[in-house]
């Protein structure tokens, strides 16, 4: 059961504001309320987020063929075909009504460090094909992760931790940041029959930095227990992210932060957006937060390292890889 959706309305934090006290007020009250905020004046310029949104089409308006040849990997790197994902299993016909490509953190074949899970080289297409793609796209990544390590500083304050708490090595120092470029196709939505732009979840890791083109689609609900549920369309915001808090850092807080369930919900209309994923180091040990917790407010979960945690996640909302060699997906 689900009521009728309404428009929410978000905190906006400026990353050029030098009041960090307000940063951190409007933050602290934005996790506490709904997990979901805007950041504006974080330094990416417009005319580079349109040339980002540029290469992607241009991506995804390759034939079919073309794109199946960088079909996603062991390391979920590459191409994601329509209905790959399912993020629903309960309320989901079929999977996701989009496409995406994933890009992870760049680390050569040779390098000992790609042995980990979500490291290793990231696959591209031909220069041939796309010939800036690369370049345009790896730029996004460090820009990105810049403003990221930006937003977790506030973050930090929120908690009442050091500043610099997550620039740590063992944590943003040399994280897990994935970028991943999505398209959904011109389908309209029926929720009451299953059928979702992408269906309704909460992110796994840190925090997510979503940038979209202006068509609305982005649900969220922000108390997931209630009966019915309730969802909110969140605005595009031009020139700005939605930024959203993933499951890692409620169970860092110890549910004192919140990450909330939003799902894509489309009117008919083609949507691209561009999400930013980052977590934590792959050793990162993720427990109660020191502030997080007290005699009465005891940790509500188990320590566990970062990699096993992203890598059960993902095996759980991923088609099978073999099931495309076997002509099944």
């Amino acid at each position: 059961m689900e009521s009728s959706t309404s428009r929410t309305s978000l905190n906006c934090i400026s990353l050029a504001d030098p009041d960090i006290q307000r940063s951190v007020a409007l933050l602290k009250q934005a996790c506490l309320d709904s997990g979901f905020f805007y950041v504006i004046d974080h330094g990416i310029s417009q005319e580079f987020m349109d040339e980002v949104f540029a290469q992607s089409k241009l991506f995804f308006e390759l034939p079919n063929g073309e794109k199946m040849k960088l079909l996603r990997n062991e390391k979920n790197r590459g191409y994601t075909p329509m209905l790959d994902e399912i993020l629903d299993p309960e309320n989901q016909v079929n999977g996701d009504y989009k496409e995406g490509y994933y890009i992870g953190v760049e680390v050569p074949a040779d390098d000992p460090q790609s042995n980990r899970p979500f490291y290793g080289p990231n696959q591209w297409p031909s220069e041939e094909v796309l010939p800036k793609w690369r370049e345009v796209m790896e730029q996004y990544h460090r820009e990105a992760l810049r403003v990221a390590k930006s937003v977790a500083r506030i973050i930090a304050l929120a908690l009442d931790l050091d500043t610099n708490f997550f620039d740590r090595p063992e944590m943003l120092g040399d994280p897990i940041a994935t970028l991943r470029l999505l398209h959904y196709e011109g389908q309209v939505s029926n929720p009451s029959k299953g059928v979702y732009g992408a269906g309704a979840h909460s992110d796994y890791g840190l925090i997510t930095l979503l940038a979209t083109d202006d068509v609305v689609g982005l649900q969220i609900c922000k108390d997931k227990n209630a009966q019915p549920q309730v969802w909110e369309y969140v605005a595009p915001l031009k020139g700005g992210f939605i930024v959203n808090l993933g499951d890692m850092l409620e169970r860092w807080s110890n549910c004192i932060f919140r990450s909330t369930l939003h799902r894509v919900v489309l009117d008919g209309r083609e949507r691209y957006s561009i999400a930013y994923f980052v977590e934590p180091s792959h050793d990162c040990v993720v427990e109660c937060l020191p502030t997080c917790k007290s005699e009465t407010n005891p940790p509500k979960f188990p320590p566990i390292t970062c990699s096993a945690y992203l890598s059960q996640r993902y095996k759980d909302t991923h088609a099978d890889l073999s099931s495309y060699s076997n002509g099944e997906a």
